[in-house]
Order: C-alpha cells, then sequence, then structure tokens
C-alpha cells in the first residue's frame, strides 16, 4: 500500500509540474531598449524581434517632400525597466517641446503600449505622425539582403485587411513611383493621402490598423497595430509599419495611444477577433 501511494505522489507530482510548465513565467515575453531599439524575446519566437522605437516623428506633408524636412528631432530616454523584463518606460522630448511617455508591457503574447503626448507649450506642434519600424526578417526567415528588390521574399508571408478580409502582399495593384523606391504605403480612409510616407502609396485602402507576417515555419504569426494609425507600411529593411497617428496638438493639448505586437499561433481569423476585443473604439484612421 506505501508503495503504491508512493507512485500515485509521483505522477501527481510530475502532473502539477507539466501543467506549470505549461503556463509558467518563464514562457511570456520579454524586452529590452537601448539606444531606441527595442528587443522582444520569447522561448516560443523563431528568432528575437526588433523594433526601432521610435523611429521618427514627422510633419504633415511628407508623402512627397525630402525626409530630412519631415523628421522633427526627439531625444529619447529611459526612465524605468522592470528587472523581469516585461516593464519599460520611456519619455521622448521632441525638438518643439512636445513630451511623449511610453508605458511598453510585455504579456505571454503581445506586447501593449500606451502612448501619452503632451504639448506643455502654448504652441501648436506640428506632430502629426510617428514611426515604430518593427523589422521582421528573422522572424520570417528572411535575409535583408533582398529588401531593396522590388518584391522582397518576406513581403509574401505579410498580410494586411482590405474590406475586413486579409489580403497578403503584393497587393493588385501595386504602386511603383515615389519620390523614395521601393516599399509600399497603405493610406488609411481618414488620413490625408499628403501626410504619409514618401514611398509609393498603394491604390488600396486597409480597413484597420493591423498588418501582419507569418513566421519561417508558418506556424505563428505576428501582427502590429497603433490606434489612432497614420498609414500601414511595407519598408525596405524587412521592416513592418502600422505607424502611429498623433495629428498635431494644440498648446496644452494631451492626446492618449495604444499600440500591440502580437504573437499568435496562425489563425488569422483569431487575431482579428482578438483585435476588436482589444481595440473596440477603434475609428479607424482617426485621431
Amino acid at each position: 500500500m506505501r508503495g503504491t501511494f508512493r507512485w500515485l505522489w509521483l505522477a501527481a507530482s510530475i502532473g502539477f509540474t507539466l501543467f506549470s510548465s505549461a503556463v509558467s513565467p518563464a514562457q511570456s515575453l520579454q524586452i529590452e531598449w537601448h539606444k531606441r531599439l527595442l528587443t522582444i524575446r520569447g522561448e516560443h519566437l523563431p528568432a528575437p524581434v526588433t523594433v526601432n522605437y521610435l523611429e521618427a516623428y514627422c510633419r504633415p506633408g511628407s508623402t512627397d517632400r525630402d525626409w530630412k524636412e519631415t523628421v522633427i528631432p526627439h531625444q529619447s530616454k529611459l526612465l524605468s525597466a522592470h528587472a523581469d523584463k516585461t516593464r519599460i518606460e520611456i519619455e521622448d522630448r521632441l525638438e518643439d517641446g512636445v513630451v511623449v511617455r511610453h508605458v511598453i508591457t510585455a504579456g505571454t503574447d503581445a506586447i501593449d503600449f500606451r502612448l501619452t503626448a503632451h504639448n506643455p507649450t502654448r504652441v501648436e506642434s506640428q506632430a502629426h505622425w510617428a514611426q515604430p519600424c518593427v523589422r521582421v526578417g528573422p522572424y520570417t526567415g528572411c535575409g535583408r539582403k533582398d529588401a531593396w528588390e522590388l518584391y522582397p521574399k518576406y513581403i509574401r508571408q505579410s498580410f494586411l485587411f482590405v474590406d475586413g478580409r486579409a489580403v497578403f502582399l503584393p497587393t493588385e495593384p501595386w504602386a511603383k513611383k515615389a519620390r523614395y523606391t521601393p516599399g509600399q504605403v497603405y493610406c488609411p480612409p481618414r488620413v490625408d493621402r499628403n501626410d504619409v510616407n514618401p514611398r509609393p502609396l498603394s491604390s488600396v485602402v486597409p480597413s484597420n490598423a493591423l498588418v501582419g507576417c507569418y513566421s519561417a515555419d508558418r506556424k505563428q504569426l505576428m501582427a502590429i497595430a497603433f490606434v489612432p494609425c497614420q498609414e500601414i507600411f511595407q519598408g525596405v529593411i524587412a521592416c513592418l509599419h502600422s505607424d502611429i497617428r498623433i495629428g498635431g496638438l494644440k498648446g496644452g493639448e494631451t492626446k492618449e495611444i495604444r499600440g500591440k505586437i502580437y504573437f499568435l499561433p496562425a489563425d488569422i481569423d483569431a487575431l482579428l477577433t482578438r483585435y476588436r476585443k482589444d481595440f473596440p473604439r477603434d475609428r479607424f484612421g482617426q485621431p
């Protein structure tokens, strides 16, 4: 009887251990930020994902203008970082006086972004949008060497939503002319088409802020959404953007912005359900 009890206790212990490991906090994503580079790691990710965060704050009138005239210089500072690498606070100070506070939190299957943009001055800010550049090459199994091609390999694993349905890149038609090439920009319905990235601007209009890609083994997907959204952009360093819409800031004005980077099983319908739950009041393209 004592031996039987010992075996029952051992079996229960093993079962509990297996269950605990399945939900262990060790499975949570982890984040680090250094010199404007946010690195996302996780045991369940095929490769670390890096984000140029934030790459740039931008003025309106950017679609057909030299990029140097669009960018508003800013300084970034790390305010705090949890020892378990699950929470970071960053402060950006723009040249025109605007202050943007970022709270970034890592969960088990998503990174959450909460931004507060405040203009403490009496002068209206021309900060209309900003770029978090998500580099997806290693995640998709594609190198950067082909990134400057018209149809780089990684975009065939990438998608956005049109009329509520996932559409894979390259979309049809595919714009090829702009101040800078290659790349592809998708402008939301209520954003001025004069105020987006100076890359080829598609006539395809996205229906939400989501842009994503499949992992190299097609078992997982990553998707990015910032709300409000200025544009969706396929860039030239194996990157995808759901760029942040600020819409300018009057003197004394404050605006809140939210974002997510999801890492989910390869189920686009489940992704869309999750997005609608996380952003139930999304007015696409609205400040």
